[in-house]
């Protein structure tokens, strides 16, 4: 065996697993533009400040799980945890919020975590970020376009849409003031990971996995007697949108998400299919960050889906992206090859819709029709002595209960434009 692994927490996709990840992305591409979303990309590594910033120096993921490094100038970098700040950033630096802007994004990022299923060290995430519309509208097309994109994929009723809003700065202050009074009493009850973050970030205990802390906040001050008028006539607006579209949610006073630069609308997509990495989507409203970064004050918000986790749902509910060419190619010898290749190279051009493979490396017909067999392949196209005499091809199913076919070039073409147009139909 070699000696060299990957990384501990960055896993290698293999060939097997891609065609459900190309599925996942295609589909959300698809979404995306009919939706009228641009695709924006960013380089995986900025600034350390930057994330510093805007997900909160307090935060787990800037205390302990960034990799960040010193370069040859001795700036701190970092390799991005999340993409909304470098989005922000870009979006900034390049003045695009002239006017509302809908933007999305697909990549790798990177936290030092404890590797588990569902959680990497290296995960790939799709972003969508939206500027300039500061109403609940906004917020409704998130929403609705992330159940087009579930629906799309066949994972709809397997997702359950959890929101909250958790209102202005002040409003949020507030609360946290009444809630670290009311936790600080009951100090000694917590859990060891809130008793640390009672003095840095209060809120996040509200995330706690501890039952006996969970317990303790069934009495603690509750959000919605804190929240600004302005933010709460927003989500009840939001919920009136959502329930107009027929979208079913769950109200979660709990839900605060984990980074420091939402207000108002939070939200996230959960199931019960995958045990403790129940989220596979979240994210919320971001009105501050824009400002934060030098620009104009600008309205925002987005979201990020994990596809690490969105593919592990589709393995669990059996969804199957399997590529199956429609033809594979096989030939009696050199000379039968050559004309082959030929003939494959002319169908992948006037029939683009085809899959075609040809066979490599030679081998008997026996094992050649072996070979096609295990591809999946819907007919197997022979080019043998025969054929190369009369200037025909000959088809041979492999899956459906057809006849076996030899036929000149204009029925050939005749025989594929109906493949073609049936297998787009499929």
């Amino acid at each position: 065996m070699s000696q060299y692994r990957a990384i501990r927490g960055m896993v290698d996709v293999l060939p097997d697993e891609t065609p459900l990840w190309q599925m996942l992305e295609q589909t959300a591409r698809d979404v995306l533009a009919a939706h009228g979303y641009a695709e924006i990309r960013t380089p995986i590594v900025e600034n350390t400040e930057l994330f510093a910033r805007s997900i909160g120096e307090v935060t787990d993921i800037v205390e302990k799980e960034m990799y960040s490094f010193p370069d040859r100038n001795d700036d701190s970098l970092s390799l991005r945890p999340e993409g909304t700040a470098s989005t922000v950033r870009a979006a900034v630096q390049h003045n695009l919020i002239q006017s509302p802007q809908r933007v999305w994004y697909m990549g790798p990022m990177f936290r030092y975590e404890r590797p588990q299923k569902g959680r990497q060290r290296q995960f790939h995430q799709l972003g969508v970020e939206t500027f300039g519309v500061a109403g609940p509208e906004q917020d409704a097309e998130l929403l609705l376009m992330c159940r087009q994109w579930w629906t799309r994929l066949g994972i709809n009723d397997e997702l359950t849409l959890e929101l909250n809003t958790i209102g202005s700065p002040e409003a949020r202050a507030s609360y946290k003031a009444a809630l670290t009074e009311y936790l600080r009493e009951r100090f000694d009850a917590l859990d060891e990971d809130s008793q640390r973050r009672l003095d840095t970030n209060p809120l996040r205990i509200l995330d706690s996995k501890s039952a006996s802390t969970q317990a303790i906040l069934d009495d603690a001050p509750s959000m919605t007697d804190h929240l600004d008028e302005e933010s709460k006539a927003h989500h009840e607006r939001l919920c009136q949108l959502l329930d107009m579209a027929g979208l079913s949610y769950s109200i979660n006073t709990r839900l605060v998400r984990g980074l420091d630069y939402y207000n108002k609308t939070v939200f996230e997509w959960t199931t019960e299919k995958l045990g403790a990495q129940a989220t596979v989507c979240g994210g919320g409203r971001y009105d501050m960050m824009v400002s934060q970064f030098g620009g104009r004050a600008t309205p925002a918000s987005g979201f990020a889906a994990g596809l690490e986790r969105l593919v592990l749902l589709m393995q669990t509910l059996n969804l199957d992206a399997t590529f199956d060419p429609d033809l594979y190619i096989v030939s009696s010898d050199e000379n039968a090859f050559g004309q082959a290749m030929l003939e494959a190279d002319r169908i992948r051009a006037e029939f683009p819709g085809l899959g075609v493979v040809q066979h490599l490396g030679g081998g008997s017909f026996k094992s050649q029709f072996k070979r096609a067999d295990k591809s999946g392949a819907a007919w197997a196209m022979v080019f043998g002595e025969e054929e190369m005499v009369s200037g025909k091809v000959t088809l041979k199913p492999l899956r459906a209960n057809e006849q076996q076919m030899t036929l000149s070039r204009e029925e050939l073409d005749t025989f594929l434009g109906q493949l073609e147009r049936l297998t787009n139909e499929y």
